[in-house]
């Protein structure tokens, strides 16, 4: 398996906090094939959207006259687009902007199956090459028993048992995982052969416990691929009023903390004339095992410096004043140490 160093994140067309209109979400899709330098590889769910990433991503590439064969495209499955009975979609509200339609969460053997089958439909003459089980760590949690977390359980296993069927049977390259609690990944990597892991939100430079860097280790060792998404904690990092979804309470204990660790970094990345985004992104990019982070963005013109951004000289004297600060933690620090050929002493 081959994976650029920077995949498109595509929750933004599915309209993620902001609505767009069709024209600027091409216009970021040619933005991103031409910075790619011929390897473009999107990252998509039914979940972006109710479905409307999908819809949008095939829009966007026909238009551009862009051929299926040009093209890598990442599904996780396991959000089935379903109609909208409500005001707004019940599946995180707040969230998405003027959806048409609402979505539900299938996973079964035959839950996964239907997913696949719709996203392949959104993505019309485009196909997903790679497939994943989406937030199985949401499916666990909604569990009200042991009982019925133990049959969940088992649901998942049985939609992975769908993915096997999809990729012997050749209709699939590889199958893969993303889910926001790495340890549910790391359950799940027990009892399933994956080929990559998409870990999102847990891996940044705000967080990154020990023992999650050891089990990324783990996975380096059995060679599985990992993609660490949501480096910037769902904007967070570069300004944003959320953290890993979920809007800041500037009023409250843990909105002030947040806030105040955001000023901190902020001040040490200005006194080393770099930008946030970039000491984000490269302080993902260099965890254990690492090889693609996943980046999207609602503004076309920020498409070339994002791909720009894996390629930054971070001064090594940077990660020392963020430890000093208490910003990162020594594993923190122990590891882009260890971890960049490119460090400027």
């Amino acid at each position: 398996m081959s994976f650029p160093k920077v995949i498109f994140g595509t929750s933004g067309l599915g309209n993620l906090y902001v609505a767009m209109p069709d024209d600027v979400k091409c216009a970021i899709v040619e933005a991103y094939i031409k910075a790619s330098n011929g390897s473009p590889f999107f990252d998509t769910a039914g979940k972006y959207g109710a479905g409307l990433a999908l819809e949008s991503i095939a829009k966007c590439l026909m238009q551009l006259n862009v051929a299926p064969h040009q093209v890598l495209i990442s599904n996780k499955l396991g959000w089935l687009r379903v109609p909208l009975t409500a005001k707004e979609p019940t599946f995180e509200p707040g969230v998405w902007k003027d959806l048409k339609f609402d979505a539900v969460q299938k996973i079964s053997y035959d839950g996964i199956l239907e997913c696949y089958e719709q996203g392949n439909e959104l993505l019309q003459s485009y196909h997903a090459n790679y497939v994943s089980v989406h937030d199985p760590d949401e499916y666990l949690a909604a569990a009200t028993h042991g009982a019925d977390e133990n049959e969940r359980y088992h649901d998942i296993l049985q939609a992975y048992a769908a993915l096997g069927d999809l990729k012997r049977s050749g209709k699939v390259t590889a199958i893969g995982v993303g889910a926001k609690d790495w340890t549910v990944i790391a359950r799940i990597a027990e009892d399933v052969q994956l080929d990559w892991v998409m870990i999102a939100n847990s891996m940044t430079v705000h967080s990154h416990p020990k023992a999650l860097l050891d089990f990324m280790n783990k996975l380096k060792q059995r060679g599985t691929v990992i993609i660490n998404s949501a480096v910037f904690n769902a904007g967070f990092l570069t300004g944003g009023e959320y953290y890993n979804y979920k809007k800041i309470e500037p009023d409250t204990p843990l909105g002030q903390q947040f806030l105040s660790w955001r000023e901190g970094f902020y001040s040490v990345c200005a006194s080393f004339n770099i930008s946030p985004a970039a000491v984000g992104v490269k302080f993902g990019l260099l965890a254990p095992g690492v090889k693609s982070v996943a980046l999207s963005t609602t503004n076309p013109g920020r498409v070339a410096a994002n791909m720009e951004l894996v390629d930054a000289v971070i001064h090594e004297k940077l990660w020392h004043e963020l430890y000093n600060r208490q910003l990162i933690t020594a594993d923190g620090l122990s590891m882009v140490l260890n971890g960049t050929n490119e460090i400027v002493n």
